[in-house]
């Protein structure tokens, strides 16, 4: 047998990570069914938007009884669970609206939730790993990953919308896998200083950014904006920074004192944090904390991996080195369309957010058939701030903006994309 390769130790793959070279950071074969044990939480979970819409959720947890953790083994199998006891948990939390929140978690949902949150390293909070990469199946399991067959494992309050935020979300980190492949072709090359690999590899980075765009226009065919804002948002809000929960969420017999976590975010998604440690692209002060704090929110092994892509060799130094045109030129075409997916992503959510608060706005002023308009019963407390807490339009225009920093200084302005 031949004697292993001295350098292939060296090579970087995404082999540890918990990354598929067909799915990217999206859970194979999400498991549909918990052990029967386990049926309780299943019943209700699967029941969340109509148990919210008759007011008889929080009624069903509290009569729930306490199951232990012990019998989930298999990573899917906590997936799942945790899947499920976080649309309870938000619909739990959320049933009443921003005007009559809980201060306490009961403990025969705390307890479990926090044991498996605790194994799998994600917080006891619904998060982009939760409800995009493991809430999927596909109605014809031989068929396409398209929206026609895909379908959710478990909705909350907003209907058709809801599959629609979901799925199109999932098909953006679908379309990004490609992108995510050659990343460590991109790291290797750079390394052995083969300028054509790394060109090549940032070719099809540039495309995925592209495509990733594409798939995120989805939105306005299956999103209906006011649903979004007047009905879904609040399911996906957190308990940090959130005016509605000041002091955060008791879990009962997890801890006395509350606890605070951030809602569900696009920046919690590895995707983006991904590229923007290849490429070099740094975040300041304000804007930079928060991403990386929504890094707390993903699976570890995937948490890893945008850790260990930034304390490789700088790509943009390697770039600026070389005297190949084609190279400087692939990463160019790389930065600039992650500022054009940053600028689209500013314009999706002017449309879901700022433009109907703007109209909530309104209309609570008017204080007329306030029932008539969906958007009129969102929360106030949420009018200028994302899910994950932050002040949202402040927060994606400073990333943006930083974005255009990674640019080689010889770029000219006129190519440069703009909201």
């Amino acid at each position: 047998m031949a004697a292993p390769d001295s350098n292939s130790k060296l090579l970087f793959s995404l082999d540890s990570y918990h990354v598929t070279a067909e799915l990217g950071f999206i859970l194979p074969d999400p498991l549909e069914e918990l052990p029967p044990y386990y049926q309780p939480w299943m019943d209700i979970a699967l029941r969340v938007p109509e148990l919210v819409d008759s007011h008889e959720l929080r009624f069903h947890i509290n009569e729930m009884p306490l199951l232990s953790s012990q019998f989930l083994q298999k990573h899917r199998e906590l997936r799942l669970a945790h899947l499920a006891l976080s649309v309870m948990t938000m619909g739990y939390a959320w049933q009443e609206g921003e005007n009559d929140t809980v201060k306490m978690l009961p403990h025969n949902l705390a307890v479990p939730y926090w044991e498996v949150s605790q194994r799998l390293g994600l917080p006891p909070i619904l998060t982009h790993a939760d409800a995009v990469l493991a809430n999927w199946k596909k109605k014809d399991p031989q068929g396409p990953f398209d929206m026609e067959n895909l379908e959710l494992l478990f909705s909350l309050p907003g209907g058709d919308s809801v599959r629609g935020f979901f799925m199109v979300t999932l098909l953006v980190e679908l379309a990004a896998v490609p992108g995510l492949r050659n990343i460590p072709v991109v790291i290797n090359g750079v390394r052995c200083g083969d300028t054509e690999a790394v060109a090549t590899a940032l070719d099809a980075v540039c495309q995925s950014l592209q495509d990733m765009t594409d798939a995120l226009k989805l939105m306005q065919a299956y999103v209906e904006p006011s649903v979004f804002y007047g009905i879904m948002r609040i399911y996906l809000s957190g308990w940090k920074d959130n005016p509605c929960m000041p002091k955060g969420l008791v879990y009962e017999g997890v801890r006395a004192e509350p606890m605070e976590f951030s809602g569900g975010s696009a920046a919690q998604s590895s995707l983006l944090h991904c590229f923007d440690e290849l490429l070099g692209v740094k975040h300041e002060a304000k804007s930079g904390a928060f991403l990386t704090r929504m890094r707390n929110y993903m699976p570890p092994a995937h948490r890893q991996l945008i850790q260990d892509i930034s304390s490789r060799p700088s790509l943009k130094s390697f770039v600026q080195q070389q005297a190949s045109e084609r190279l400087h030129q692939a990463f160019q075409h790389c930065v600039t369309k992650l500022l054009a997916l940053r600028s689209y992503h500013i314009n999706v959510v002017s449309r879901f957010i700022t433009v109907p608060a703007a109209r909530a706005r309104q209309l609570r002023h008017q204080r007329q058939e306030l029932e008539a308009e969906v958007i009129s019963r969102a929360p106030a407390a949420l009018e200028e701030r994302g899910t994950g807490g932050s002040g949202i339009m402040t927060f994606l225009k400073t990333v943006r903006d930083q974005t255009k920093d990674a640019l080689l200084p010889e770029m000219s302005k006129e190519t440069i994309p703009h909201s």
